[in-house]
């Protein structure tokens, strides 16, 4: 809802094909055939195998740029470039889909800064980015007139570094000044300068930090708040911020006053000055893990507890406290029951004081979830998912009204299957900026004044591949427990008998995935004759906190369950066959596929694992791997491994089983999602005799690509291995 959100779980994606199994040992040592031996049948001797594969004998991999390790992912880069490049059409579909991405016909992403309208564009003269600005009647021109404050390509070219752009936080109410991020190959990890955008210049001596996975907000303009890495016990376990500091400019980082600081164990924290109605309130955030945080209000150098259950997100609008429940709570006198899912409001000033009496402004039901929240002005949007499909209802307060009944929503009548609204400039303006989409449906950008019911219909996204023959479908498979597994699938009207069916799910961390409009899977499946279907497993927000609950820790596996269900349903309705229904999955979703690949390997004709997790023993041990063990537990103890071990990827693939083409892909930048986790997964299937392909972008960070040239190229490889595997 603001600038940061205050939820934790918002910080929060081979040895060569052909080389075949590993030769056996020839069969020497027997007599030459004669006649007498002819007449005598000879016992065959079985060849010998390799020795077992040691779990350690991969940790070489998980030094990042170790020289092994790096010659291990060029080796085989080399193998599945030289395969798939090689491949009829991947020329015209990398160029295809380059296009696509650097389209000038794409909507430009608004965001109003005071009297400017920014942008972050990238195109083919620009694959790194443009941040530039204009003026919003400008922008409503077919062809607005943009003025560049930041050329990240040419940036990087003067400084000889591969900079990502990572966003910009300004200082309101002007935002002339910025906070700038930039990633040095894609990874999270990023330095910070100060930019004046009056001047279009950084700032010479201003606000700088080196790489780090920092969180820096304005307090004012001589002043900032900071997490970043500090040296020796300063960061979490996670290597995210453990300590605030407030710095003033003019002085040395080494000089910042600590303000705040949480347990290694923590996942991170920060603190920010929320600007709000005419308010200046700072606030200090303790993330435990990715479901359970603390909020602090820092009043006269104080850090007030906000006395929330340490589940619920919470956001502060005006004068009110919102907090969205992932358990039942049980709260006032009379006491009164929350049901977990639920939003509730009440007043800020009136919590800390100990009351507990809230407006629900949300329910969950049974196919009914909240997706997310804005605040303008004088309203509030939420967007609810039923049945995975988005409505947004917009809240409004009663004039002077305090009582539980004081919010009114009225919902918005809209037929797309993805809707949502942020807000045009929620300090001055009730009027939101609206997107619609769907799978076949581009996306177009209006501005909708909530008040007057008025849309103006402002830019629209051209159709990137043919949807003209093509319907969408939603179904439900079940699982193994009998839980009814909802899944989109999109595919040609015409299309006759069984066909290649590409299948994509994520199944985590309370993640919802909703209808959109994929061009690349549009461009390189769906106009090509291909099914494309997606799921939505437990372990995502589809359904709520409950839905999120049935696939943690030790009941991971019903996620596992629930994919397999969808495929088996797939086969069963007579879409698709075993041999032609690929799976893909990307960071939790590469688990996903991977747990495939070794759980139910008859089921899929080829497995794409994108950036994935793969070593269920050591993830935590790896990158920001002790951030997820709320998800998925923790390793060390005996318990959780026990659970863990029987899906672990890493620790499950077996010499001679029969698996299908298999396809891993990660970036040596990535600094979320080890890269360790993929090469480790292929360096043991390499051992046991199997032929998995492997790609590794030595840049892009969890995203898998830097820039819209290597994201088209990595698109190309892995599009071009499902269709020729799956035969499309």
């Amino acid at each position: 809802m603001k600038t940061l959100s205050l939820t934790p779980a918002l910080w929060l994606v081979l040895v060569a094909v052909g080389c075949g199994p590993l030769e056996s040992s020839p069969r020497s040592g027997l007599p030459a055939p004669d006649d007498a031996a002819a007449a005598t049948p000879v016992a065959s001797v079985a060849p010998a195998l390799p020795p077992e594969p040691k779990n350690d004998d991969f940790l070489y991999l998980e030094e990042v740029t170790g020289e092994k390790a790096l010659g291990f992912a060029r080796a085989h880069n080399a193998v599945s470039e030289k395969a798939l490049s090689a491949e009829p059409g991947f020329e015209a579909l990398q160029t295809r889909l380059f296009s696509i991405y650097s389209s000038k016909e794409r909507i430009p992403a608004p965001r109003i800064h005071n009297e400017s309208l920014r942008n972050f564009w990238t195109d083919s003269e620009h694959p790194r980015g443009l941040l530039r600005q204009t003026t919003f009647a400008d922008y409503k021109k077919p062809k607005p007139t943009w003025t560049t404050l930041i050329d990240v390509d040419a940036l990087g070219k003067a400084e000889n570094e591969s900079f990502v752009y990572h966003g910009a936080t300004c200082l309101y109410p002007q935002s002339t000044r910025c906070l700038v991020s930039l990633s040095k190959g894609g990874g999270d990890a990023a330095i910070v300068r100060e930019f004046d955008v009056e001047k279009k210049a950084f700032v010479a001596g201003g606000f700088t930090l080196p790489e780090a996975k920092s969180r820096i907000f304005w307090k004012d303009e001589n002043t900032v708040y900071v997490a970043t890495d500090f040296g020796a016990g300063s960061l979490t376990k996670a290597g995210y911020p453990r300590v605030v500091k407030e710095w003033k400019r003019g002085t040395p980082l080494t000089a910042a006053v600590m303000i705040f600081e949480v347990k290694d164990t923590d996942v991170s924290t920060s603190c920010q000055r929320e600007f709000d109605h005419d308010r200046k309130r700072d606030f200090c955030l303790r993330a435990i893990d990715f479901e359970n945080s603390e909020l602090f209000w820092r009043r006269d150098e104080k850090n007030v507890r906000i006395d929330k259950p340490d589940d619920a997100d919470a956001d502060i609008w005006d004068d009110e406290l919102l907090l969205r429940l992932r358990s039942d709570w049980i709260a006032g006198s009379p006491a009164v029951t929350y049901k977990k899912g639920s939003l509730l409001a009440t007043s800020l000033e009136a919590f800390v004081k100990g009351d507990r009496q809230f407006q629900v402004l949300f329910e969950p039901t049974k196919n009914s979830s909240l997706s997310e929240f804005n605040g303008t002005k004088t309203r509030l949007f939420l967007n609810v998912l039923t049945d995975v499909k988005n409505q947004v209802i917009a809240f409004s307060r009663k004039p002077g009204d305090k009582s539980k009944s004081r919010w009114v929503g009225v919902p918005l009548k809209e037929s797309a299957g993805s809707v949502s609204v942020e807000p045009f400039d929620r300090h001055k303006s009730d009027d939101v900026f609206l997107w619609l989409e769907d799978f076949t449906l581009p996306p177009s950008l209006a501005l909708w004044n909530p008040t007057s019911g008025k849309r103006e219909p402002l830019k629209q996204n051209p159709s990137f591949f043919e949807s003209g023959n093509l319907a969408v479908n939603q179904y439900f498979a079940t699982s193994k427990d009998g839980t009814k597994i909802p899944y989109f699938e999109i595919g040609r009207k015409d299309r006759k008998g069984m066909v290649p069916t590409l299948l994509e799910a994520y199944g985590g961390f309370e993640i919802s995935l909703s209808p959109g409009y994929s061009p690349s899977v549009g461009a390189a499946w769906l106009e090509r004759g291909g099914v494309y279907v997606q799921a939505n497993l437990r372990g995502g927000g589809e359904y709520g906190p409950e839905w999120h609950e049935a696939a943690m820790k030790h009941q991971r596996q019903n996620a596992y369950d629930d994919l397999a269900a969808v495929a088996e349903d797939l086969v069963k309705r007579g879409v698709t066959t075993p041999k032609t229904l690929g799976v893909m999955g990307a960071s939790n979703g590469g688990l996903l596929t991977s747990v495939m690949l070794t759980q139910r390997p008859e089921l899929f004709g080829a497995i794409v694992s994108k950036v994935p997790l793969t070593d269920m023993q050591r993830f935590h041990k790896l990158l920001a791997g002790a951030s997820w063990m709320s998800e998925y537990g923790d390793p060390d103890k005996a318990e959780d491994w026990a659970a863990l071990s029987k899906f672990s990827p890493f620790h499950n693939v077996k010499r001679g089983a029969k698996y299908p083409p298999m396809f891993f892909t990660t970036s040596t930048k990535d600094d979320r999602v080890h890269p360790g986790h993929a090469r480790k997964m292929v360096a043991k299937l390499d051992a046991l005799g199997h032929t998995p392909l492997y790609y590794e972008n030595i840049e892009g960070g969890h995203g898998g690509a830097a820039d819209i040239k290597q994201r088209a190229y990595v698109d190309a490889l892995v599009y071009t291995f499902l269709a020729t595997r799956l035969g499309l």
